[in-house]
Formats: C-alpha cells, sequence, structure tokens
C-alpha cells in the first residue's frame, strides 16, 4: 500500500536559507522535519570529516550507512507531512530511485554571496564541498526520470517569501500556512550537533529576513572558484520560483 505521507527533500547547497526553511517547515502542526539525515554517512566517507567543525561529534550522534539512512527517512510516516532537510553533495554515489516518492525542491543561492559566506567557515572550498555541479547533476536526472523537482533561489525567495511559499505547497499538493513565515528565536530540537558552529544567525532570526545585497568586496582567493560555479547556477536559478 503507497504510504500517504508526503516527504518533502529539501537538496541544498551550503550556507543557504536551508535551515531557515526547515525552522519554517516546524511550525507546521502536520509536519516533522529532519537536519541532514545523510551528513554522517557524507563525513564518514570523505575527507571533509578532517576540516568540518566538530565532525568527531557529528560522527557519533548519527548513522553513517547511507543505504539505512534513505530506509528510515522512506519508512517515517509519524506526521503527514515530512521535511527533510539535506545537502545536495551528502548523497555522494547513493541509489537515488528512493526520489520518485519524493516532493524534492532543490535550493541554490548565487556563488557571488555563497562563496564568502562558506569560505568564512572552511577556507578556500573547492567545488566538492559547495556542489553546484551535483545540483546542476540532480536537476537533470530528475527530469530525465520525468520527476520534476521544484526549483527555489535564496535571493529570489527572500525577495517574496509568502509568494513563494504559496506556489511551494501548492506544487507540493498541502495547504500553505502562514505560520511558516515566522519561529521563536533560538535553537530548534531537531537541530544537528553541528548547530553550534553554523546556526548562529538562524538561531537569532524569528523568520526570514528581507534580502539585502551584500556589499563586502568579493575575495580574490575565491574567483577561480566562482568562474566554475557560475554556469552551474545560472542554469539552475532559471528554474527558480519567484
Amino acid at each position: 500500500m503507497a504510504s500517504k505521507t508526503t516527504r518533502i527533500c529539501l537538496w541544498s547547497g551550503p550556507r543557504n536559507i536551508s535551515t531557515a526553511l526547515m525552522y519554517s517547515f516546524a511550525q507546521r502542526k502536520d509536519t516533522t522535519v529532519f537536519d541532514e539525515p545523510l551528513y554522517g554517512y557524507y563525513l564518514a566517507n570523505t575527507d571533509a570529516q578532517e576540516y568540518h567543525p566538530g565532525a568527531e561529534e557529528v560522527l557519533h550522534s548519527m548513522e553513517q550507512n547511507g543505504e539505512q539512512v534513505i530506509k528510515d527517512m522512506m519508512a517515517f510516516d509519524d506526521s503527514p507531512v515530512v521535511f527533510f532537510k539535506n545537502m545536495t553533495h551528502h548523497l555522494l554515489g547513493l541509489d537515488t530511485s528512493f526520489l520518485k516518492e519524493c516532493i524534492n525542491v532543490l535550493l541554490t543561492r548565487n556563488p557571488m554571496e555563497m562563496l564568502p559566506s562558506f569560505d568564512a567557515v572552511i577556507e578556500q572550498p573547492t567545488m566538492k564541498d559547495v556542489g553546484y555541479d551535483l545540483q546542476a547533476d540532480l536537476l537533470d536526472r530528475l527530469e530525465s526520470r520525468n520527476i520534476d523537482p521544484i526549483v527555489l533561489d535564496g535571493t529570489l525567495f527572500l525577495k517574496n517569501p509568502e509568494g513563494v511559499f504559496k506556489q511551494l505547497c501548492s506544487k507540493a499538493a498541502i495547504p500553505f500556512d502562514p505560520n511558516m513565515l515566522q519561529w521563536k528565536a533560538g535553537p530548534r530540537p531537531e537541530d544537528g550537533v553541528w548547530a553550534k558552529y553554523w546556526y548562529k544567525s538562524v538561531h537569532a532570526s524569528t523568520g526570514f529576513v528581507p534580502y539585502k545585497a551584500k556589499e563586502a568586496v568579493f575575495p580574490t582567493r575565491l574567483e577561480a572558484l566562482l568562474a566554475e560555479c557560475q554556469p552551474y547556477y545560472d542554469r539552475i536559478v532559471k528554474r527558480a520560483l519567484r
């Protein structure tokens, strides 16, 4: 028997509004949220464990078998809606056939703004850290399987959060809930143990902060990576709701 649970898989790059989106979905009474369930698998199978802050604590707190994580994700049916906040690069070679049973949301952000933000936590990132190529590849794979993903861009979303949310909910066949637009400041119980390293701004927020363009000069050391990321971003953002 097919599950009646709506499973929403957010596939984001880092340093975006993915955590804020998780917090917003957590305001729905019909929804359970999960924070990056594949992060432990990703760290256990890459050298990222050598430089991600708190990696050892993350590994000790999470299931590291990616196939088991996906089984658990697909088996959870304790609420009508389940929201999984994921990073695209955490898929790392896993069988993605389960995506046909999910509402897939791709979240991207202009690399001009994302890369300096990421570099502030992990210096000198590479494409394997930020995953623009993998997001474009995931978009192509979904479309080749006749799976129509919902594409969000952080900037476009922040310019019109209610309007974009209404479109997203309509496409996901769930009712829009205005409570999604605000939350209480501070951490949530669903936060991963890595929250203390990455979620400071979200913990200080009570809703989506209106978009404001960055004024800082783009770092010269990141220009080569920017040139690598930009074509992938340009392909993805064409599909974004606005």
